[in-house]
């Protein structure tokens, strides 16, 4: 019990420094530290609950923490109140599948738009995959192989502009395999030789799909500038 509230104290914690905080003249009534700790953790978790559940029915939620808080008889069984919360659960899980699976059509279609578009553009190469790029510095050497490790220097974004990555704001490159990354990526490298640096549109099928990743939605198409560093061969390992 003592874990779970200092998670959630600190968690609220977290919380409050990230949203504004609007003072108004009753913070005056807060006359002692009682009442001020309250009211800290009210607002606290007011913003938390404000945040996420949105259609929260506040009167009775803040009926049911003072009856339970001061060890009043519950208008609900355990079992109607399990209950009603695994219900209340299920709901927001098919609400938020349904939002997922619409914004995963909606990125779909603008992505196909979008490299529809882009293909005709002047110095845009189509590959049989659906990958495109454009060379920006042409390099010279040997391409890298799907088993080489490569260094490289990038910045990705989505087709609306927002960069989601980029190891040149970092300001340090980054090393992996050629195959250790999406499909867009793996075929492209294997096109490149050292010290060029191309554009790449990768469709949602060669980046990663109806998923997305973290910060990257369903079917995003995405863009990258990539500039091929270094190659190490898997031969000069030994």
């Amino acid at each position: 019990m003592k874990k779970a509230l200092a998670s959630m104290s600190g968690l609220l914690c977290a919380v409050a420094l990230s949203l504004p905080v609007a003072v108004h003249a009753e913070t005056e009534k807060l006359t002692n530290d009682a009442q001020k700790t309250g009211y800290s953790f009210g607002q606290m978790f007011g913003r938390r609950l404000a945040d996420s559940m949105p259609e929260l029915d506040i009167e009775s939620f803040t009926k049911g923490v003072a009856d339970a808080y001061a060890g009043k008889p519950s208008m609900m069984t355990d079992e109607e109140i399990s209950a009603q919360v695994q219900q209340y659960q299920q709901a927001m899980q098919k609400k938020q599948m349904e939002q997922f699976e619409k914004m995963a059509e909606e990125n779909a279609k603008k992505g196909d738009t979008f490299l529809a578009d882009n293909a005709k553009k002047e110095g845009i190469v189509t590959t049989d995959s659906g990958l495109q790029y454009k060379v920006l510095k042409a390099g010279e050497g040997d391409s890298p192989k799907a088993q080489d490790t490569v260094e490289v220097h990038y910045t990705g974004s989505l087709i609306n502009g927002e960069v989601f990555d980029s190891s040149v704001q970092r300001g340090e490159p980054v090393s992996f395999p050629v195959n250790g990354v999406i499909p867009g990526w793996t075929e492209a490298l294997q096109l490149m030789k050292p010290g060029a640096k191309w554009q790449l549109f990768i469709p949602a099928k060669l980046a990663y799909g109806p998923g997305g990743n973290g910060r990257i939605g369903p079917n995003e198409t995405l863009l990258f500038e990539v500039e091929l560093l270094s190659v190490k061969s898997e031969k000069s390992d030994g």
